[in-house]
C-alpha cells in the first residue's frame, strides 16, 4: 500500500532539487505516483534536460507533448534500434522486436501482422469481446470487496491475446506472467530467461503447427505464412522479441487502462455522474482515460546524429527518453492535465500510443476493448467504488497496477 509520508516528501522534493539532478527515472517516483510535479517542473524550466547521471548512464528526457511528438516523427535522426529502454541488458538478454527496429525491418514485421488487428478485421471481434466482457463480469461479487485488477483487468485482457493468438485457452495465464517478465525491471535475469526459454519453446511448437496447416486468422499463423517472416523461427531471440512485443503490447495498455479508469472516476466523482448521464461519451471518455493513465511512460531512442532540440544539442549516440506520462499532461495542450474529464475535446490527441511509424498498430483494437467493456459495466452497476489504496508496479516504464480493492454496486 502507497507510504503517503514517503509521496509527501518526494512531492516537495520535487520543488527544492537542482534541475542538473532532477532524475524522473528514479522508481520510487513512479511507485508513489509523486511524478506530475517533477514533469511539470521540467515543462516549464528544462523541457530538453540532460542527466548526466543515472541507473543508465546520462539520458536526455523530452517532456512537452510537441518536442516529444518531433522526436518520434524524426525516426532519420532518432533510432529506436536495440532498445526502448533505457537500461542497457546484457549481451545474453537482448531479444529483437520490430518496436525496437528501424526502417525498412520495423516496416515489414509490422505489415505482417497488422492485418489482425487493423480497422477493417475489428468488427468480427466485437461479438467475442463483449461476449468475454459479459462472462466476466456477470461473475463478480456485487457487494464485496475483491481485487479488481486480476478479476477483471488481467482476466480480460488475457482471455483476448489467447484469442488473438489462438492460443490455448486453459493456458492463457502464462501470457500474463510472460508479459509482466518482458516488461519487470527487478526480475532477477537468471529467472527472466528461464521466462523467456517457456515462452519461446511454447511458441516455436505453435508456429510449426500453423505453418503446417491451412494459413488462418490468428497472429501466429499470419507470422508463419508471410514470405517476410516465415524464417523467424530460425532466428530465436527474433521470434521472442516478437512474440513478446505482441503479448506486451496488446495487455499493458488495456489491462492498466481498465484499473486506470475505474480509479480516475473514483477521484473524479462529477465525471463519473456525467457518464451514467450519458452514454454516448463513453468512446470519447476512453481516449480520456488512455491519457490520464499513459500506460507506458516513455519510450527511449538514440540519436543517430548530433541534434539541436529546444536549443540543446543532443550528441550522437546520446539516449533520449520521450516522456508520454508528461506530454500528456503538457498543460498547453490539455488544460487541467491532471484531471479527468471524459467529454474533453481533443482527448484523442493523447500520445500514448507513440506517433509516427511506431504509433502502436493495436490502438484501435485497445480502444474497442475498453468501450465494449465500459458499455457492459455501466448497464449493470451504479458505481464501482474503490475501498483501498491503489498498489502500482515498481516500474518507471509501466503504468499499471497490481491492487485496486473495489466494490460494487448495484443499479438503484
Amino acid at each position: 500500500m502507497t507510504n503517503l509520508s514517503t509521496r509527501d516528501t518526494l512531492l516537495q522534493h520535487a520543488a527544492s532539487v537542482p534541475l542538473n539532478e532532477m532524475d524522473v527515472s528514479d522508481f520510487d517516483l513512479h511507485e508513489h505516483n509523486a511524478t506530475a510535479p517533477y514533469f511539470e517542473r521540467l515543462r516549464h524550466q528544462d523541457p530538453v534536460h540532460y542527466l548526466a547521471d543515472s541507473p543508465y548512464g546520462p539520458f536526455w528526457s523530452i517532456t512537452k507533448y510537441d518536442d516529444i511528438k518531433a522526436v518520434h516523427a524524426d525516426n532519420r535522426r532518432f533510432s529506436s534500434e536495440g532498445s526502448i529502454h533505457l537500461e542497457d541488458r546484457p549481451e545474453d538478454y537482448k531479444i529483437e522486436m520490430f518496436l525496437a527496429m528501424d526502417e525498412p525491418r520495423h516496416g515489414e514485421l509490422r505489415r505482417a501482422v497488422f492485418p489482425a488487428v487493423s480497422p477493417k478485421s475489428l468488427g468480427g471481434f466485437e461479438d467475442i469481446i463483449r461476449a468475454r466482457a459479459i462472462t466476466i463480469l456477470d461473475s463478480l461479487p456485487v457487494g464485496e470487496t475483491f481485487n479488481w485488477v486480476e478479476r477483471v483487468s488481467v482476466e480480460f485482457t488475457t482471455q483476448m491475446l489467447a484469442t488473438l493468438f489462438n492460443f490455448p485457452f486453459e493456458d492463457r495465464a502464462k501470457l500474463t506472467r510472460w508479459s509482466d517478465a518482458a516488461m519487470s525491471q527487478e526480475m532477477p535475469d537468471e529467472q527472466r530467461l528461464q521466462e523467456f526459454t517457456e515462452c519461446y519453446t511454447c511458441f516455436a511448437e505453435l508456429w510449426k503447427q500453423r505453418s503446417e496447416e491451412e494459413p488462418s486468422f490468428d497472429m501466429i499463423s499470419m507470422l508463419a505464412h508471410s514470405d517476410v517472416t516465415k524464417d523467424m523461427v530460425n532466428n530465436p531471440m527474433e521470434l521472442l522479441g516478437n512474440i513478446l512485443l505482441l503479448i506486451v503490447g496488446g495487455n499493458d495498455t488495456t489491462r492498466n487502462s481498465i484499473s486506470g479508469g475505474v480509479l480516475a472516476l473514483n477521484e473524479f466523482p462529477k465525471e463519473y455522474q456525467k457518464l451514467r448521464e450519458n452514454l454516448d461519451v463513453i468512446p470519447n471518455m476512453v481516449s480520456e482515460i488512455i491519457r490520464w493513465q499513459t500506460p507506458f511512460a516513455y519510450t527511449r531512442r538514440t540519436a543517430l546524429e548530433d541534434v539541436e532540440l529546444g536549443g540543446k544539442l543532443i550528441k550522437k549516440g546520446d539516449k533520449v527518453a520521450a516522456w508520454y506520462a508528461s506530454g500528456n499532461r503538457d498543460e498547453t495542450v490539455f488544460p487541467e492535465p491532471e484531471k479527468l474529464i471524459v467529454d474533453r475535446p481533443n482527448a484523442r490527441d493523447q500520445i500514448s500510443f507513440g506517433f509516427g511509424v511506431h504509433h502502436c498498430m493495436g490502438s484501435r483494437f485497445a480502444e474497442m476493448q475498453l468501450r465494449i467493456l465500459w458499455e457492459e459495466i455501466m448497464q449493470r452497476f451504479e458505481f464501482i467504488e474503490v475501498v483501498g489504496e491503489a498498489q502500482r508496479v515498481r516500474s518507471n516504464i509501466v503504468r499499471g497496477y497490481s491492487q485496486l480493492p473495489v466494490r460494487l454496486h448495484p443499479p438503484k
